[in-house]
């Protein structure tokens, strides 16, 4: 069996997955914890990312976590490749994976049928070089212009996203949605498992997490992967909070603006979130506010009886 556990970002997937695990394990069933967010992966992000300590995985081996630098850019293709060698290693082993993450393409990409299109290195570096002349928000509009699909699903800030679905589009003449991963899915025995609750409870969380990230000395962080190359990293610099704290480096905007709008831009990414996944009717869902770990555990076991 895979528990792939999904909701949209402060629900407390993270807390509830070491909780699922250790409990599995408590009843003599070996499982692990694979990262499916696009960001764990960076060695350094941690406090922007809401990166579980090493307490707080309760000795639950975590796979996916630090394994790349910041000057590193990991494709879906790349993360689908990695978590999926994880997976069946996993399984092989007699361990029940759980897969654990908010990036609904990363999620889809590894659990179900999806080959990538192919490439062209000179329109790619074409769109690249209009990205750094007019910025992600007008590449954005090109593409909700052409496939509004596509650009529904992809944050405006998002560039090397934005970037990818306008080279698919011109490579193959068809949307980019089209090239999405089916409802299929490619490894065995997968149970997904969703997370989530009202939005004013959301939206409380989400502040406060912002404000506990400024608390423990987010700032200093971003500070700190600045000086290692964070404003070079084609994947790395994008990520919400991480570029607004740029901007107040760099004088743009005040550190007030920088908080409010990673507060602003997380809302509306959990929102995009919870949208992404409910339109997918195999996930199971449970209400975050009073989900445990044998409920989870239950419903995958039935999803599968």
């Amino acid at each position: 069996m895979i528990i792939v556990l999904v909701g949209p970002t402060a629900v407390g997937k993270s807390s509830l997955a070491v909780e699922v695990a250790a409990t599995m394990i408590n009843n003599g069933r070996p499982a692990e914890i694979v990262n499916a967010d696009s960001m764990l992966v960076y060695r350094g992000m941690d406090i922007g990312t809401a990166k579980p300590t090493m307490d707080e995985r309760g000795g639950i081996t975590h796979h996916l976590i630090d394994v790349l630098d910041i000057s590193d850019s990991a494709t879906v293709a790349d993360f689908q490749q990695m978590a999926r060698t994880v997976i069946n290693s996993s399984l092989a082993a007699g361990v029940t994976p759980i897969l654990v993450g908010g990036s609904f393409l990363y999620v889809r990409a590894i659990v179900d049928e999806f080959s990538f299109p192919g490439t062209d290195p000179d329109l790619r570096a074409e769109l690249e070089a209009e990205l750094e002349q007019i910025g992600a928000p007008a590449l954005h509009a090109r593409l909700a212009a052409r496939d509004p699909e596509a650009a529904a699903s992809i944050l405006p800030t998002n560039g090397r996203r934005i970037v990818r679905a306008l080279e698919v589009i011109m490579i193959t003449g068809e949307p980019y949605s089209g090239s999405l991963p089916s409802h299929q899915y490619a490894l065995p025995d997968v149970v997904q498992v969703g997370v989530d609750a009202p939005r004013d409870w959301l939206d409380e969380r989400i502040e406060r997490r912002v404000q506990q990230m400024w608390a423990d000395g987010f700032v200093d962080e971003v500070r700190r992967l600045e000086a290692a190359g964070l404003r070079e990293a084609r994947t790395a610099r994008v990520a919400i909070g991480y570029r607004q704290v740029l901007e107040f480096l760099a004088g743009e905007i005040t550190e007030a603006e920088a908080m409010r709008r990673t507060v602003v831009l997380t809302r509306r990414f959990s929102r995009k979130q919870g949208g992404w996944y409910r339109r997918d009717d195999r996930v199971h869902w449970l209400d975050a506010r009073t989900a445990t770990a044998a409920d989870v555990i239950t419903t995958a076991d039935r999803a599968l009886a």
